[in-house]
């Protein structure tokens, strides 16, 4: 037990130096994108509750079904290891580009966004409010073709089958998924983001009344179905927004308030659900919500090494993303969705069993075995800095602000959610594209008079010829 401890205590000290020294900055008042991964999806949701999976201490529900108990060492082992590669491939990175982490941190949190008039920026407004009437229409499109939307029976009274509601919400939907995924809960966050940033730093009628409006459309989208953590980490974002935006500033009685607020929503959220009988269980470390942040994401990981060490062959290529699988004429497979039916058939013969996500090395050794984990933590690590540091490094601007808070929070879930959606994920691919188009309208107007100038010469030497 002792030799456990002191392991565990020993690569804590050493990941926390290298994810320091590849953030920047790991303060609770500088929040950043590696910051948030380091406490997020490692120290919180997967290494403390590694440490007690390993001792035995964890009474957690889903490890009664692990079939081999040394599994318990053997996952915690590679717990350890990840904790070391990941932010020493960072730190990597961040060498080999020549740059100083805690600089640009610095520089960037210091920095004023650019919201001052530009020429063309009526280009920019047109293209937002078409976008802006997009994802309104992507939002009724969504209560329209949604068959039982459980927030709506939640206030009804309806609260006898809310579980196999919420499921049913989410399968059952008869309408177009991805205008529902790309133009609703993609599209009308970040446009929301955009909007709350030029009405703090503008304080107009149009930047406020697009900001409710779209405020309304994203609340809505991330509480339908009753899912209880996406609307915190909205939350999340606005705040962050505000931050990057220098409008609000981080210290430890704000982020004390901050935490009571999203515990008590958290708390209601589960009481609206399962009922007054869930506070009892509301703070007990392996169940409630604390058991959700410690066990939960992590849990699933040591039953994916026993069963593909085990029991199940190896997914291959049919763990890729479907897109890369359909090229190699495969099948995708997601992993998670295979530990469900092989873990607890009983849930998915009664209609309420989903997925059993969990950190990316889940589903990279589902189908790639050691290799796939090595290989995908040190990938996922340089896509991670690369993005992180461009963000550090492009204009300042509501734009860009929005993309950048979009992928400090939305990073964090996806590493506890799987590793496909970090070889090819269609969402982030328009995500960049969508915000690249409104960033040259908002920042290059100029660039796009010069182009029209040019086409117009261009057409004018035609026509006299």
């Amino acid at each position: 037990m002792m030799d456990i401890i002191l392991i565990w205590f020993t690569v804590f000290i050493l990941s926390t130096l290298l994810f320091k020294s590849a953030a920047g900055s790991l303060s609770l008042t500088k929040p950043n994108m590696i910051s948030i991964i380091y406490y997020y999806s490692f120290l919180v949701s997967s290494y403390i509750g590694s440490l007690f999976i390993a001792l035995d201490e964890d009474h957690f529900y889903m490890l009664n079904r692990l079939d081999h108990e040394e599994m318990r060492i053997y996952g915690f082992l590679i717990i350890c290891f990840i904790m070391i590669l990941f932010p020493l491939t960072l730190v990597v990175m961040t060498k080999l580009v020549g740059v100083n982490t805690s600089v640009l941190l610095t520089n960037y949190l210091e920095i004023e966004p650019d919201v001052k008039n530009h020429p063309y920026t009526s280009m920019f407004l047109v293209a937002f409010t078409g976008l802006s009437a997009i994802a309104v229409l992507a939002t009724a499109y969504t209560i329209l073709y949604t068959p039982v939307i459980p927030v709506v029976e939640l206030i009804k009274g309806n609260s006898a089958d809310l579980s196999s509601q919420r499921i049913e919400a989410g399968r059952n939907f008869s309408g177009n998924v991805l205008i529902r995924n790309i133009f609703g809960l993609m599209l009308t966050p970040i446009l929301s983001l955009i909007a709350f940033i030029y009405f703090l730093k503008r304080k107009t009628m149009y930047w406020g009344s697009a900001f409710f409006v779209l405020l309304a459309c994203s609340v809505f989208l991330y509480t339908y179905d009753l899912a209880k953590s996406p609307i915190v980490f909205y939350l999340l974002m606005l705040v962050l927004s505000a931050f990057f935006a220098n409008a609000f500033k981080m210290n430890v009685k704000r982020i004390l308030v901050l935490g009571l607020v999203s515990i008590s929503l958290l708390l209601a959220m589960y009481i609206a659900v399962q009922g007054p009988g869930a506070i009892a269980s509301f703070m007990n470390y392996n169940s409630g919500p604390l058991g959700r942040l410690l066990f939960s994401q992590i849990a699933p990981f040591y039953l994916h090494l026993d069963a593909f060490t085990y029991s199940l062959d190896r997914l291959g290529s049919s763990g890729l993303p479907s897109f890369i699988a359909g090229l190699l004429e495969t099948e995708q497979i997601r992993s998670g969705r295979v530990m469900m039916e092989n873990v607890f058939p009983e849930s998915i013969d009664a209609g309420t069993g989903g997925v059993l996500n969990t950190l990316y090395v889940g589903e990279a050794y589902a189908a790639f075995g050691l290799i796939g984990v090595v290989v995908l933590t040190i990938y996922i690590a340089i896509i991670v800095q690369a993005v992180y540091l461009l963000m550090l490094k492009l204009p300042k601007t509501p734009v860009t602000i929005a993309v950048a808070v979009y992928f400090t929070v939305n990073f964090p879930r996806t590493i506890v959610g799987g590793m496909a959606d970090f070889l090819f994920n269609p969402i982030w691919t328009i995500v960049i594209a969508m915000c690249s188009v409104l960033l040259i309208l908002e920042y290059y107007p100029h660039r796009i008079k010069y182009l029209l100038s040019f086409l117009k010469m261009k057409y004018s030497k035609f026509q006299i010829r």
